[in-house]
């Protein structure tokens, strides 16, 4: 005996399958189709991208809040110590998709508009380059603008 559903597919028994746009496909050993295996990215990793990306971008004077970086002066300071890339940027990664907030501080005189727009892109392209993955949105968060006068910091180093 069959039945038909109004919501799933016909079935043997009177039992009901879900409809076939909701059913899931099974991957058997945890690999991505037509792969040998799985990748996965870490947060840091994404983060890291994002950051050397961020300061890349002309007008950006630095990363992360004036505490973050206060803490970051220090522990650069500190024998041993690394400058942080990833100050002032946030990632959270799923299996194919990633957000970013990034905190930073701009240039005075540039417009913040610009800065933000090219750092968002050269964001984007960056980590969908390097890791595949789709940059579904880059939260900006402007924390300060570095005057001319403020000359005791130094600012964060591009990379060529």
């Amino acid at each position: 005996m069959t039945d038909m559903d109004p919501n799933g597919t016909q079935t043997a028994e009177g039992e009901t399958e879900p409809p076939a746009q909701i059913r899931k496909p099974v991957r058997r050993g945890g690999g991505e189709p037509g792969t040998r295996g799985r990748t996965t990215i870490a947060d840091g990793v994404v983060e890291k991208i994002a950051g050397l990306a961020a300061r890349d971008v002309e007008g950006v004077h630095a990363m992360g809040s004036g505490l973050s970086r206060t803490f970051g002066a220090v522990r650069d300071r500190v024998p041993g110590g690394s400058k942080s890339v990833t100050r002032g940027v946030k990632a959270e990664v799923g299996e194919v998709q990633t957000a970013l907030d990034l905190e930073i501080v701009v240039e005075y005189g540039v417009s913040i508009a610009d800065v933000a727009r090219g750092v968002r892109e050269n964001v984007v392209a960056a980590v969908e380059r390097m890791t595949g993955l789709e940059v579904v949105e880059v939260n900006i968060a402007v924390s300060d603008v570095k005057l001319p006068e403020d000359e005791e910091e130094e600012p964060e180093p591009r990379i060529q």
